[in-house]
């Protein structure tokens, strides 16, 4: 379980395609500081296992089921990712319950620069909409984000200072992947109250 707060920009430093599967190789000395194997990481929000861990460099295995759903199977060599370890206990929850389990990919329409902040437009597909709602939350590549706006295969969170300069999505430009996550509490109210027996 994660909150949705970026601990750390870590860098791909290895990538190897497995046939239906990849391994990925990243530095992240914040995140590995107490990572043993087994230990989860999220990567640009989606949660992975280590595998090794050295010298603040760790890997993991991502199945065909993450490729597909998310964005990590076009990760090259050099490119930063957001990073983030479990969430103890004992800590505040500073975000909001993030699974690390992303529902799909997005992709950003428009940056719209303010003041000190930026409106971000990101497309949404369909069938994830439902799960959205203004004021509600959302995860993009890990980020625990407040939905600003949303309208019809869209929405919109407005990202201050500190997101721009500590993720990902500070750089990001327009056509660029995200990662999606929303609000599991949605996902579980809909079948709650869908037909009862109903899969």
């Amino acid at each position: 379980m994660f909150t949705g707060i970026v601990e750390e920009l870590g860098e791909v430093v290895g990538v190897e395609e497995l046939g239906d599967s990849a391994r990925l190789t990243l530095r992240g000395p914040l995140v590995t500081s107490d990572a043993v194997h087994g230990a989860s990481i999220a990567v640009n929000g989606v949660c992975l296992t280590v595998v090794d861990v050295v010298d603040g460099v760790f890997s993991a295995d991502v199945m065909r089921e993450t490729l597909v759903r998310s964005s990590l199977g076009a990760l090259r060599v050099g490119d930063r990712v957001n990073l983030e370890r479990p969430v103890a206990l004992s800590s505040r929850l500073g975000g909001h319950i993030v699974q690390g389990h992303v529902d799909g990919t997005g992709q950003i329409v428009s940056r719209t620069p303010g003041d000190r902040w930026e409106v971000v437009r990101v497309q949404v597909p369909a069938g994830l909409g439902r799960y959205v709602v203004e004021k509600g939350s959302i995860t993009l590549d890990g980020v625990s984000l407040t939905v600003s706006a949303v309208g019809e295969g869209w929405l919109e969170v407005s990202l201050i200072p500190a997101t721009l300069e500590a993720t990902t999505l500070g750089s990001k430009g327009p056509g660029a992947p995200v990662n999606l996550e929303v609000d599991v509490l949605a996902k579980y109210v809909e079948s709650l109250l869908g037909p009862r027996g109903a899969a």
